[in-house]
């Protein structure tokens, strides 16, 4: 990313900010922020302005009176035009809290709140977003239309829920990199706007997550393009630096004392991280944040890794146990493969340790089937291969 790109995706959301507070409606805002960028990146390599922040606030608000003017069914927006601003000092009040919370309003669903998280606070462009998420252009420009005429209409003084934030943050991060647009890198950057615009240990938590998690991005696939587990990841790889940020800002949430699930995730990813190699692993510490996490979500998926760690810690048929424990909750399963992702595979491994090589190929060709992506597929395949040659020597 140019430094004349990196400015302006970082002021993008308070330049929007101030046309929202100045009177202009959402929508209308959004797309003449929108209209700014696109002329900034024509016009700043040969003429950078001394304030580019308050230069963004003028155009913008030159094309959002632009279109109100020529927008005639609008007559309720006329007592605007004539009220541009005199040019000075871009104001210091920063909206983008508030933007936060407007972009993952309860009323959007999670894609539309990811898509117009990424446009209106990230300043990504309608292109940008529809390649990274591997649609047409045209899907994903209906689908922030649509989020923005939802939010167009809601109020941009009213506090908002920051856990709905975190979750819209995180499932930008888990899309990783697709297209031109590192989703991955650029959730890092939205996550650490928020932690400078709130002091919440939650956000300082999904950002050392995310920052421990991205640490070992480079070790996570082979040259060929295929899966490689934790257990056998290049550790002398790992981002260091990334791994000392996250586990300082982690440190500092946690001696708060208000734990919260995202705090707990990195905890857990600290101590994968903390590790010289995969046998001095501390399971034990790892089942017991897994307890904790247990205690905040009651999430299957969090059980289902928990009983990963239980069969690390304290030898696969506990593991086997634990997951027991867990299919209970799904009592509809039988017959028709369990409806939890990565249950097979789970078991698949906890078989393996425990010896059964026989459940344990058949398991993982079955979670083969049910692999959400080619990559994974591939790996679970291999794994059942792997036993089955075993098994007929």
């Amino acid at each position: 990313m140019s430094m004349d790109e990196a400015l302006l995706r970082s002021l993008t959301p308070s330049v929007l900010g101030i046309l929202v507070r100045r009177g202009a409606d959402f929508a209308a805002a959004e797309d003449a922020v929108q209209e700014a960028l696109v002329e900034a990146v024509r016009v700043w390599p040969a003429d950078p302005p001394r304030d580019p922040k308050g230069w963004l606030i003028t155009v913008a608000w030159r094309r959002f009176l632009d279109a109100t003017r020529a927008d005639t069914a609008r007559r309720r927006r006329e007592d605007l035009v004539d009220e541009e601003p005199a040019p000075g000092p871009a104001p210091s009040v920063d909206d983008t809290l508030q933007l936060y919370f407007l972009c993952a309003h309860p009323s959007l669903t999670p894609s539309s709140a990811v898509a117009l998280t990424l446009r209106a606070v990230g300043g990504l462009t309608t292109r940008q977003i529809a390649q990274a998420y591997l649609v047409p252009e045209a899907t994903m420009a209906q689908r922030i239309s649509r989020a923005k005429r939802t939010v167009s209409g809601v109020r941009f003084d009213q506090p908002g829920d920051v856990a709905t934030v975190l979750r819209v943050l995180y499932l930008v991060f888990n899309e990783g990199y697709s297209g031109d647009v590192d989703l991955a890198a650029e959730a890092i950057r939205l996550t650490r706007q928020l932690a400078a615009a709130i002091d919440h240990p939650e956000v300082a938590g999904l950002l050392a997550l995310m920052l421990l998690h991205h640490a070992r991005r480079a070790t996570r696939t082979a040259p060929d393009g295929s899966l490689v587990p934790l257990a056998e990841q290049d550790r002398g790889r790992w981002d260091t630096a990334s791994i000392a940020e996250g586990v300082t800002i982690l440190q500092a949430a946690l001696a708060r004392d208000r734990l919260g699930e995202f705090q707990a995730q990195a905890a857990i990813a600290a101590l994968h991280a903390d590790a010289p190699t995969a046998e001095e692993t501390d399971w034990v510490q790892i089942v017991e944040w897994y307890d904790e996490l247990v205690g905040l979500t009651d999430s299957p998926v969090v059980r289902l890794n928990r009983a990963v760690a239980v069969g690390e810690a304290d030898g696969p048929r506990a593991g086997l146990a634990a997951l027991a424990a867990l299919n209970d909750s799904f009592p509809s399963s039988s017959g028709r493969g369990h409806p939890l992702p990565r249950y097979t595979a789970v078991a698949a491994y906890l078989h393996e340790r425990d010896g059964d090589l026989t459940t344990a190929a058949r398991l993982y060709a079955e979670a083969a089937h049910k692999a959400p992506n080619l990559a994974e597929r591939d790996y679970l395949t291999r794994q059942a291969a792997r036993l089955n040659a075993h098994r007929s020597r």
